[in-house]
């Protein structure tokens, strides 16, 4: 990778950094002191920097002449992409800007995690020289940062008491929160499972089995199955509310621990990742 193309994706990827941030800080502020102006300028704040984000990932690919999801940091900076984009479409659909004082500070936490990364840029290993990648982790990106969404708004949810009566004026009712948080999880769910079934394949193809138990693989299990009994308690036990806010707290710290976790303390075969 030229130095140029590193010098011109450094400057979009740190512009990225503080137009999240600066969110994230607009958001507190809206919340707080109920300036609902601030929350306009946070959203607009996180499509700047989604856009800057957006071509800062184009770069890195034109640069190391693949596509940029092979190692910690750029799926680290791909996940925080992810939780954008499914932020701004969830925001375009239900105009609630309270749920971006709890998902913002995820993102902030996502793309300073990958900040954190090394980003030398290196060649593929054998076992990622395949072209169920970007299927496998492109899906897994799009469900992670569904399951961010819901989070945010499901301690919206728990925290919806909290808030003085004065400042919940402009927000959806609980009800609705709790509804947004089960529509998000389901299309979420959805590409959990592709990821699931293409990672199957995928191994069968690198290593000659579908399922070895490696940490990462049980965490993603895990993980799968809180969401499925979420939807099974959900659909078949009529649960909602705050028991199904908190199974989406609770899903998407599983997904942190098996994407940060299983990498720092657990020794795995998906360790590259």
């Amino acid at each position: 990778m030229s130095q140029t193309l590193i010098n011109i994706e450094n400057v979009l990827f740190y512009g990225t950094v503080a137009a999240y941030v600066m969110a994230t800080l607009g958001y507190f502020v809206s919340f707080a002191l109920k300036k609902e102006n601030m929350a306009k300028i946070a959203v607009i704040l996180i499509t700047v920097g989604f856009c800057l984000h957006t071509l800062s990932i184009i770069v890195r690919g034109i640069g190391a002449g693949r596509v940029p999801l092979s190692n910690q940091f750029e799926f680290a900076t791909a996940f925080a992409w992810g939780i954008a984009l499914c932020y701004l479409l969830a925001y375009r659909k239900y105009k609630v800007s309270a749920m971006g004082t709890f998902i913002a500070p995820i993102l902030f936490l996502v793309i300073g995690y990958a900040a954190m990364q090394s980003k030398e840029v290196r060649e593929l290993m054998p076992a990622l020289q395949s072209n169920w990648l970007v299927l496998h982790v492109s899906t897994a990106i799009i469900s992670y940062g569904s399951f961010a969404v819901s989070c945010g708004i499901s301690l919206l949810y728990l925290f919806y008491d909290k808030i003085s009566e004065d400042r919940r004026k402009g927000m959806p009712e609980k009800k609705k929160l709790d509804m947004m948080s089960y529509r998000v999880i389901t299309f979420g769910f959805m590409f959990l499972t592709i990821v699931m079934i293409t990672g199957a394949i995928w191994a069968q193809r690198a290593w000659g089995h579908y399922w070895t138990w490696d940490p990462k693989e049980t965490w993603s299990l895990i993980t799968w199955i809180i969401y499925a009994l979420y939807l099974h308690v959900r659909i078949n036990r009529r649960w909602s509310g705050k028991r199904t806010a908190m199974f989406a707290v609770i899903g998407f710290i599983c997904v942190i621990f098996t994407f940060i976790g299983v990498n720092t303390f657990i020794p795995s075969i998906h360790s590259y990742a």
